[in-house]
């Protein structure tokens, strides 16, 4: 068959529909690390001084949430935790108050200061939680509460004209209380942690671990965890957070050993062998509550204050909430959050 002439028109249009090929983007090179020995003192370990020294004049932030059925002693616990009067129930709560047909969000903030360091400290409290007949959905009201925090955080850090220093307002640490029952968790708690472990940092507590034995309190303690394992359930300190070697090994003792920690609370001081110690007074003796042999309140002491506390809040930031943070972006298509501000600038130029 004859094909006549192609005109160079439609030639020049065909080439033109051809994609040329996409160039592929510069990956920079990464820059080289050598060790070189230095020649005299520059001071360069002084850093951490500084960073002490501005942290000790702005302070910081700390927010903890208490989480469990009414009569596990959780005001009693934090009390304990920071030796002081700082539960929903130390500030003000009257003792005839009902409890909530629902589950309510209560926050007290106080300023704490020791050797110099500031610490403003938050207590979420949730009364109400797990407390009524039908307990369906009860963890909510909570999860909207922390996702509310990340949301107030979110466009504070968005908007044009932001604060030198944003108020931290999100959840650093939830502990929550497990029924000292001895048996198996309930229903309730597995779906509480279940729903709330990926949002904020579950450290779980049996609460009056005075009422069982050491043999029970082991095996409730074994069956609890396998029990969290089973279910696929992730407490603080997640595995898939460890850093190197040194911070699986610390935290694989924690996880496999001390959690759920066995603790008892008390705000009440007793002399015992010459020395004033907080306890609880019973008909055979004074259980000492930073005894160790009593109890392992002070493991989680030394957990969440001493050895994890910053820990906590990088974690809630650098994963948690950078989370939420895409998800919200995403779900606005890349943009960020309309603040009230913004949605009034936009309103008026309309």
């Amino acid at each position: 068959m004859f094909k006549g002439p192609v005109d160079s028109k439609n030639e020049a249009a065909m080439s033109e529909l051809v994609p040329e090929p996409r160039q592929k983007p510069v990956v920079p090179m990464k820059p080289m690390g050598i060790n070189t020995s230095l020649l005299g003192y520059i001071g360069i370990d002084t850093i951490i001084e500084q960073m002490r020294k501005k942290t000790m004049k702005t302070g910081f932030d700390f927010n903890i949430m208490v989480v469990g059925q009414s009569g596990l002693g959780k005001s009693t616990l934090v009390n304990t935790l920071f030796k002081s009067q700082v539960s929903r129930k130390s500030s003000g709560w009257n003792r005839e108050e009902k409890i909530p047909k629902t589950v309510e969000i209560k926050a007290i903030g106080h300023v704490i200061e020791e050797g110099g360091v500031k610490m403003k400290l938050t207590v979420i409290d949730t009364p109400g939680f797990g407390d009524q007949i039908n307990n369906e959905n009860c963890w909510e009201p909570i999860e909207k509460y922390i996702n509310e925090q990340y949301e107030k955080f979110l466009k504070e850090e968005v908007n044009i004209a932001r604060k030198k220093r944003i108020p931290d307002t999100r959840v650093h640490c939830c502990l929550y209380f497990i029924s000292p029952t001895g048996h198996s968790l309930r229903p309730l708690d597995l779906e509480f942690m279940k729903h709330l472990s990926k949002v904020v940092n579950i450290i779980p507590v049996i609460a009056k671990a005075d009422t069982m034995t050491l043999e029970e309190k082991t095996e409730f303690k074994q069956r609890v965890r396998k029990e969290l394992e089973v279910n696929g359930i992730e407490f603080y300190p997640q595995k898939e957070f460890d850093e190197d070697l040194e911070d699986k090994t610390e935290n694989d003792k924690i996880r496999q050993e001390s959690m759920p920690f066995a603790v008892v609370g008390s705000d009440k001081e007793y002399q015992v062998n010459g020395k004033r110690v907080l306890g609880r007074k019973t008909p055979w003796g004074i259980i000492e509550v930073e005894n160790l042999n009593h109890c392992e309140f002070a493991l989680l002491r030394d957990f969440v204050i001493r050895t994890h506390l910053q820990d906590l809040k990088e974690v809630t930031h650098n994963i948690h909430y950078e989370t939420y943070r895409a998800k919200r972006l995403n779900d606005n298509g890349g943009l960020p959050p309309m603040t009230v501000e913004t949605e009034e600038n936009h309103e008026s130029n309309l």
